[in-house]
């Protein structure tokens, strides 16, 4: 049997071009759907919006509070740099004997001089050399 023969005694040939309009009516509407909700979906990204207006102009106010902070740092430490180029560095403190004047005076000693001869000679005072003279002594009684 022939197909179009079939449809031609009943109602469904009538419902076959309605079916392919119905069709054709809903994917237009699904077309006109999806093109609005892109379209709300663009606008909605664009910039020039108020919120993102505001808070572009929270984040330049947070960098410009954020230069200053550092600004007031790099003063601060500029003017610490200074006072600390003012400050002089104590003399370092001179020492009472090295092992060379201790040498010295002990052979000075031995040799027949006196402890002012010897401070005299080298600079030092004579309790240090009269000292050290002892200590030596007490040493070798040890020994």
């Amino acid at each position: 049997m022939n197909p179009v023969v079939r449809l031609a005694g009943s109602t469904e040939y009538l419902l076959h071009p309605l079916l392919s309009y119905i069709l054709m009516a809903v994917g237009l509407g699904l077309c006109l759907y999806l093109f609005m909700t892109l379209k709300v979906e663009i606008r909605r990204l664009l910039p020039g919006r108020v919120e993102d207006q505001q808070r572009v102009e929270a984040l330049e106010s947070a960098l410009a509070e954020a230069r200053l902070t550092v600004q007031q740092l790099e003063n601060d430490l500029r003017e610490v740099e200074r006072q600390t180029g003012m400050l002089v560095a104590p003399a370092p403190a001179r020492s009472g004997l090295n092992l060379s004047k201790r040498t010295q005076v002990l052979r000075l000693h031995r040799s027949g001089e006196s402890s002012a001869a010897i401070a005299t000679s080298l600079g030092l005072p004579r309790g240090e050399v009269d000292l050290l003279i002892k200590v030596h002594g007490m040493v070798l009684e040890q020994i």
